[in-house]
């Protein structure tokens, strides 16, 4: 995409969009926070703003005024943690939201660089082992892109669907917004979407200079309006366990509960592996889907590695 139009986009792609991403969030985080909610008095009149004015926050940060317009401008360069944790727990931040903050900040303290292709990720022979030897329970690895470079059988057969198309690595923020049976596949679409999205954007505050993740969410902003608008909230969200809901096209329902856990020796890399409540009726048709891939002739072919 030309640079004019990912900047209208609000991508982040290098040290200037990371200074309005920095703007941005912070507005949008102030502007959900009413006086009330902050624990401040509140007098007669309109008030013009949406949320809290900048001097409140200021207040109620422990900083001078001018010093937060500062901040809010997208200008965090040499700001202490002290000062971030101040404002993360003035603008009533939750955990996802605080390391994105300090993640921005960490970014607009790099020295500027162009935008990069990444390194091609690669999952070592000891983790597919691994994955290999989980045949009772669907896992696979992604990276911040939300591309899955490896899985086991089952992982591969709940998401088929995803892996129907041809484009690898197969990515989960694509099959999402881009493949109409994505409405199917989730029950709960709207969660999905929003996951998703508040996933992309968190590894947007971390790395801002990967030129893939830049390439993605430009081509699902032009092709998704549900992309686009949920983009411009600048939501973030740890995904780390849970329940997740889907509608398979063979076994029907499955509620499983996931546990999403980084990969310490491969930076970037998250496994995620899912299970069934024991005697549930998720059990069982995990149990069928197991036998339905064991039947299959072959699994899916694995992502290409170069591709990631």
């Amino acid at each position: 995409m030309r640079a004019e139009s990912v900047r209208k986009l609000g991508i982040v792609t290098g040290r200037d969009d990371v200074r309005s991403e920095i703007r941005e969030f912070l507005a949008s985080r102030r502007a959900r926070i009413t006086p009330e909610q902050a624990g401040l008095p509140v007098y007669g009149g309109n008030r013009r703003v949406a949320g809290l004015r900048r001097a409140e926050v200021a207040m109620i940060a422990g900083v001078s005024p001018d010093y937060y317009v500062r901040l809010e401008r997208g200008n965090l360069s040499g700001v202490s943690d002290s000062v971030l944790d101040a404002l993360a727990r003035a603008l009533q931040l939750d955990e996802a939201e605080r390391a994105h903050l300090f993640d921005l900040a960490r970014a607009t303290n790099t020295a500027s660089r162009p935008r990069r292709r990444p390194a091609a990720q690669r999952v070592r022979p000891g983790v597919q082992q691994l994955l290999d030897a989980m045949t009772d329970a669907p896992a696979f690895v992604r990276n911040g892109r939300l591309d899955v470079l490896a899985a086991n059988r089952l992982g591969y057969a709940l998401y088929s669907p995803m892996f129907d198309g041809p484009a690898r690595p197969a990515n989960h923020a694509r099959f999402t917004f881009l493949d109409r049976r994505s409405t199917e596949f989730y029950p709960n679409w709207d969660d999905a979407a929003n996951t998703a999205v508040a996933i992309l954007r968190t590894e947007a505050g971390r790395d801002p200079y990967d030129r893939g993740l830049t390439d993605l969410v430009g081509e699902l902003s032009t092709r998704s309006d549900e992309f686009r608008t949920r983009w411009a909230a600048h939501n973030v969200r740890l995904h780390q366990t849970g329940l997740k809901h889907f509608h398979h096209p063979v076994v029907g329902e499955l509620s499983l509960n996931f546990e999403a856990m980084p990969l310490p020796a491969d930076p970037g890399l998250t496994m995620t592996a899912y299970s069934a409540q024991p005697g549930s009726t998720s059990e069982d048709a995990l149990r069928l889907l197991a036998s339905w891939a064991a039947t299959q002739e072959e699994a899916p072919a694995e992502p290409t590695r170069n591709d990631a």
